[in-house]
């Protein structure tokens, strides 16, 4: 993310600059006028302190990508109406802006606006629930019509809204699913940031169990500490609040689920991440005594695992959940379409991919992280069936 704060930046200030025009032809208000480049000044000055400072963020830094996001985006809409007027401008011998192309531009630029007010107020608790229904030639008899629960990146640290959370609780209760996986990212730093919410998370059931992962967050890598001992020890506390909410939590291993005289293997890794991130898991120890002939379902956190060593391992998994990229909380997806900026990051960012005879299912993410709610990615909640294929 660091990385690409100067690219935002540039884009605001060419933005900022460009809006101003419009802005500057329907007002000559000095304070209004005073008032656009200060807040603009304060905002890229902030940024810029922000996310140059070494260790961990600054706290202000999730409410300046908040506003990074609600002063670039609605501009960045507004600016083809003001360039194409400008193209025309060239062959009139530029004169004076068009005070209605102005307040054209201004609507445009409100709607996207109202937009992104609307998701980061209510947005972080508007949860989605996504069903799949997926097809094995090999799934075992017994689990033909095995329902799955998946949830992801639920970052209790973020959470504020006893109400909210208790809404998606209650949704993924309702979907009455044999089994609840949870793949990764419990916390954003702490351990303790779930004390608050064990007894909301500890009403999830499910007949089959509740089993879990630790995502790249869970590790408390991204703060300070006084020592490695504090660190391993909130590590340690955080497997124990797994153990309060009802999850089994899976660390390179895997254990079998049975059902009538059938049995698949569930299989959980622990955060492997393509670049910087942490390559904690093992899927060679998880499946070191996993049948090589037994349907398999793996955890794990990060879908960057998928293409780098999960495709290409001696076991065939048939079935891998992740989550991680929270579809970046930020993003388009209408009528089956979806789009969203961590596509140029992550292959797979949201939903479902096939490749091999073998499925992905990213998740979209529970919770949210930096920046303050979701814009067209909304929270979800995922409902996969497992059928057994026609012959």
């Amino acid at each position: 993310m660091r990385a690409r704060i100067p690219l935002i930046l540039l884009l605001l200030i060419t933005a900022d600059i460009y809006f101003f025009q419009a802005v500057e032809t329907l007002t000559s208000n000095s304070i209004i006028l005073s008032a656009y480049w200060l807040l603009d000044f304060l905002l890229v000055g902030g940024s810029i302190f922000a996310f140059t400072q070494r260790g961990s963020m600054p706290k202000l830094a999730p409410a300046l990508m908040t506003l990074l996001l609600l002063t670039l985006v609605p501009k960045l809409f507004a600016m083809p109406v003001l360039l194409l007027e400008d193209i025309t401008r060239i062959f009139r011998g530029f004169p004076h802006r068009s005070f209605l192309v102005s307040e054209l531009a201004m609507v445009i630029a409100a709607i996207p606006f109202m937009g992104l007010l609307y998701g980061l107020t209510r947005g972080r608790h508007n949860y989605q629930v996504h069903k799949e229904t997926l097809y094995f030639n090999d799934l075992p008899d017994a689990f033909d019509g095995f329902t799955i629960t998946q949830l992801s990146d639920i970052h209790s640290g973020s959470f504020s809204s006893q109400k909210g959370v208790e809404k998606g609780i209650n949704l993924v209760n309702k979907q009455n699913s044999d089994l609840i996986l949870f793949t990764g990212d419990l916390v954003n730093n702490l351990a303790s940031e779930m004390d608050r919410w064990i007894p909301l998370f500890s009403k999830l059931k499910a007949p089959h169990g509740k089993f879990s992962v630790l995502g790249n967050h869970d590790y408390g890598d991204y703060i300070q500490w006084e020592s490695e001992h504090h660190q391993q020890a909130n590590l340690n506390k955080l497997k124990n609040v797994h153990k309060e909410i009802g999850f089994n939590l899976l660390l390179n291993e895997a254990i079998p689920l049975k059902k009538e005289d059938d049995a698949v293997a569930l299989i959980g890794v622990e955060n492997w991440g393509k670049g910087g991130f942490h390559k904690y898991g093992d899927l060679n120890k998880a499946t070191e005594h996993v049948p090589a002939d037994a349907f398999k379902i793996l955890m794990s956190h990060d879908p960057s695992h998928w293409d780098a060593v999960t495709l290409d391992h001696d076991h065939h998994i048939h079935l891998t959940l992740s989550g991680h990229t929270h579809g970046m909380q930020f993003g388009i997806e209408l009528f089956g379409w979806k789009w969203s900026p961590i596509k140029y990051v992550y292959k797979q960012w949201a939903g479902l991919y096939q490749k091999s005879g073998k499925y992905l299912y990213v998740n979209r993410g529970f919770g949210f992280l930096g920046l303050k709610g979701r814009v067209g990615i909304w929270p979800e909640i995922t409902v996969l069936t497992l059928k057994k294929a026609m012959a």
